[in-house]
């Protein structure tokens, strides 16, 4: 495999950090909501900003691979 594919390792590597970066988000708004005693509004904006970062960081990892 030359060094401009994705093997399994970056495939398994990506979808935990997508994974982990949702998981986050979602975990810090249940935080804050139950902290702050408000419904799930933490909740859905840190599901929100877990998947913009995931997104993110999709979008870094993929550029090294894709030829403009």
């Amino acid at each position: 495999m030359s060094s401009d594919e994705l093997g399994w390792s970056e495939l398994l590597n990506l979808g935990a950090a997508i994974a982990v970066a949702i998981l986050a988000g979602l975990g810090l708004g249940w935080l804050v909501d139950s902290l702050a005693g408000t419904g799930p509004i933490f909740l859905f904006l840190g599901l929100v900003l877990g998947v913009a970062g995931a997104v993110r960081y999709t979008y870094s990892e993929l550029r090294k691979y894709l030829k403009t």
